[in-house]
């Protein structure tokens, strides 16, 4: 059984910066791609970035372009997601997720099999 960990949500300023982890562990594992996802309080949970096998395979929704950062460690089962020049609109849990495969579509809940517990981020003065 894997089980993903998300670390380093907390509490930030508007204009700073965060960086996520999420750690995997358990038997061997190795995922197509990794991504991350956010509910903010009252919406849907949607995706903020995603990375494929290989590392130049990103994707970004528009709302975090040339702000958000996603890397993946594959030694160390790991992924992450440097955030900089947040927002209060960025106040959110966060959550990793894997999938098996290339699949469809980045935004399809239903092509993730392994979901992390999340982490809380807030963005407030």
């Amino acid at each position: 059984q894997v089980q993903l960990v998300e670390s380093g949500g907390g509490w930030v300023q508007p204009g700073g910066s965060l960086r996520l982890s999420c750690a995997a562990s358990g038997r061997i594992f190795n995922p197509w791609g990794m991504a991350w996802f956010r509910q903010a309080p009252g919406k849907e949970r949607e995706v903020v970035a995603g990375i494929g096998w290989n590392v130049d395979q990103t994707y970004y929704e528009d709302s975090v372009k040339g702000r958000f950062t996603v890397s993946r460690d594959r030694s160390a089962n790991a992924v992450y997601l440097q955030m900089n020049s947040l927002k209060p609109d960025d106040t959110a849990v966060y959550y990793c997720a894997a999938r098996p495969d290339r699949g469809s579509n980045w935004r399809w809940e239903n092509e993730y099999n392994i979901w992390g517990q999340g982490t809380e981020v807030t963005v407030s003065s």
